[in-house]
């Protein structure tokens, strides 16, 4: 097509589709004017002819008449927009009649012209006019487009709310990062994919106060309950008069960045247990042994019927046996797991696994609430490994529950074809953020007389399977164990 500003040099091919020839000479001669020299007319007659030039699209301008026959100039505007046609048509009519002005412009023609009010310079001026206003909406929607792949196509979810922060447009990012379709987002609240409601909330009144929210750390939750940790940056979008009521939302998923973090620390802070365990190992054990040897040379020369210097031996024995228990239980749980992965249902490893706590809760009155997936559940697993995983997790639930009272829940739940999650719930005393925070860390422990190493041996466990585990707990609410493992 023509570019407007090339309008005063090139030919303008112009086609008009009239079936009087008198008026195909008429306007003929009122573009043959020296104003109009560059505009060069060719003529159909019938509605098919003009049907066919319209898909060939080799004209810049297309005057219709509106009466063609049995047909009319309104009907062939609507084949030829129903089709994506963008080529600016103007509607030639023998009497002023203002509903059908309004039905060619609403069907997309460019300009309605009567007949015999037409001169030579306002045919002209009109030409040139529809062919400007092509080609400026034809700009504006070639950026249209352009912006509108880029929202589409990004990688990062975006979605657009009005003032009351609901969904109005929703990329396809966002629909597989939150696992909701767009129709399911738009019947929710933005507040109910947070995690923590109170977030939101102070985000909202950052938004309408004068903080600018950009790349702000939140915790959104997928459908099927996942967390995801994301940077959350929201742009105001203004109107003309500088009225905001539109918001822009880009969501950033940083999951897997912040998973390689925690990682890397989880593995600088077994790395660092195992230097220290290497390091008491080397230099207790071999003083250890040398008591050991000790005492039984004293339990030989001493008389065996005194009943109080055996007494006092075996607390030594005992306590010497239990140092070199420690010593061991450290160096396990701080070095890499030796796994023998094979394919095993993860239904069946969790059910053998509960069977060893069956009798505590019975003796406990506790209640048991099972719910397993129906879905293949089958992963790489050594189960010896996993079990003893998980057993840890579920004694720790058992002793944080009161007796009678206690409700253990273990699920397994598929999360599609990568991965399954093993969910740990009980009812007990919970445990504080601040607490929660340090769990997995070595020696960190808030039971009297514990080790702190049965948590970190777990997690050592369940990162040498490639799988993460996370906890979600509240004082006095509970707590939530959730093993994910890939499929």
């Amino acid at each position: 097509m023509t570019q407007p500003d090339e309008l005063s040099e090139k030919n303008i091919r112009v086609l008009l589709v009239e079936d009087d020839e008198d008026d195909f000479v008429l306007t003929k001669s009122l573009l043959s004017t020296r104003d109009n020299a560059n505009i060069k007319l060719d003529w159909v007659s019938d509605f098919n002819s003009a049907l066919e030039h319209v898909y060939q699209n080799t004209y810049d301008v297309y005057l219709v008449d509106y009466r063609l026959g049995e047909r009319t100039g309104i009907e062939l505007i609507q084949e030829a927009f129903n089709t994506g046609f963008k080529t600016p048509m103007i509607l030639l009519t023998g009497q002023d009649d203002l509903e059908v002005d309004y039905s060619a412009l609403k069907l997309g023609a460019a300009d309605y012209l009567v007949k015999g009010r037409i001169d030579a310079q306002l045919l002209g001026r009109s030409i040139r006019y529809a062919m400007r206003q092509a080609h400026t909406v034809g700009e504006l929607a070639e950026k249209e487009n352009r912006y509108r792949s880029l929202f589409e196509r990004s990688i990062d979810a975006i979605f657009i709310t009005d003032r009351n922060f609901e969904f109005q447009e929703i990329n396809p990012s966002m629909v597989n990062l939150t696992g909701y379709t767009s129709e399911e987002l738009r019947s929710m609240s933005v507040r109910d994919l947070f995690d923590k409601p109170e977030v939101y909330d102070l985000l909202r009144q950052q938004i309408d106060g004068p903080v600018h929210v950009k790349d702000t750390e939140v915790v959104l939750v997928s459908k099927d309950q996942k967390k995801i940790d994301c940077l959350l940056s929201v742009v105001a979008i203004p109107d003309k008069a500088g009225v905001t009521n539109w918001f822009q939302t880009i969501v950033r998923d940083v999951t897997q960045q912040k998973k390689a973090q925690r990682d890397l620390l989880i593995a600088e802070k077994l790395s660092m247990t195992g230097q220290i365990a290497r390091s008491i190992a080397h230099e207790v054990r071999n003083p250890l042994t040398n008591l050991h040897l000790a005492l039984e040379q004293l339990r030989e020369e001493l008389p065996p019927e005194d009943p109080g210097l055996s007494l006092y031996i075996n607390i030594i024995r005992r306590n010497a046996e239990r140092i070199g228990q420690l010593i061991t239980e450290m160096l396990n749980s701080s070095k890499p797991r030796d796994l023998e992965l094979t394919p095993y249902s993860l239904n069946e490893a969790v059910k053998e696994t509960l069977h060893l706590v069956h009798d505590r809760l019975q003796l406990k009155g506790m209640k048991l609430i099972t719910d397993f997936t129906t879905d293949d559940s089958e992963v790489r697993l050594d189960k010896e490994q996993f079990k003893t995983a998980l057993l840890n997790i579920l004694i720790n639930a058992v002793e944080a529950m009161k007796e009678m009272t206690g409700v253990l829940t273990v699920k397994t739940i598929s999360l599609g074809d990568r991965a399954i999650m093993v969910c740990v719930e009980d009812n007990g005393t919970g445990i504080s953020e601040q607490n929660r925070q340090r769990l997995f860390d070595p020696f960190f422990t808030g039971k009297q007389g514990g080790m702190g190493l049965g948590l970190t041996t777990t997690q050592n466990i369940i990162n040498s399977h490639r799988g993460s585990i996370e906890v979600e707990s509240q004082e006095g609410m509970g707590t939530t164990f959730r093993l994910i493992f890939p499929k």
